[in-house]
């Protein structure tokens, strides 16, 4: 049995988020992912040992994603997530397991951007931060984007993982 040590911090005024609530869909799409075969096989976890996964994810505004960005990326835009995954993106012999847990990162989430894109969409500003908090765990195992079909192996495990919690974000 993996252990989850997920610590979400919200320092975003204008929406209560249910960290209880998000701790709980974080871990299910965590869980969903790692029992995808084509997720287990390929991402930073595959064939190490440990029985527990950690990471944070830290709710903020658009002005201190845009902060990050610049400092750490040398991106001058404020972004709706920012990830640093910092066991997946380091050299595998650089990776260490302290006491049987790996520490997989950090998200960080712009909930301003979220409330913006989610009317966009016409949907649930829960339905839109659900999606991200999928896109950022996918990051953390180690997943880019860089090319059109890495793109589209993320978006679809998003939409799988939401699909596995009721949430049909084909339709969307």
């Amino acid at each position: 049995m993996i252990n989850y040590n997920i610590d979400i911090e919200n320092q975003y005024n204008s929406w209560d988020v249910d960290i209880d609530k998000y701790t709980k869909i974080t871990k299910d799409i965590l869980e969903f992912y790692l029992q995808q075969p084509e997720i287990s096989a390929h991402c930073c976890l595959n064939n190490l040992e440990y029985k527990t996964i950690s990471f944070d994810i830290l709710f903020c505004d658009q002005n201190t994603t845009h902060e990050i960005n610049k400092e750490y990326r040398h991106k001058d835009y404020p972004a709706d997530i920012i990830t640093f995954a910092v066991f997946a993106d380091s050299p595998e012999t650089e990776r260490f397991i302290l006491d049987f847990e790996i520490n997989l990162g950090e998200v960080i989430i712009a909930l301003d951007k979220i409330e913006e894109e989610a009317i966009k969409k016409g949907i649930s500003k829960d339905t839109e931060l659900t999606f991200l908090i999928s896109h950022g765990i996918m990051h953390l195992l180690g997943f880019d984007h860089q090319t059109e079909d890495e793109f589209n192996f993320v978006v679809k495990n998003q939409k799988l993982a939401l699909k596995s919690m009721g949430i049909d974000y084909d339709k969307i």
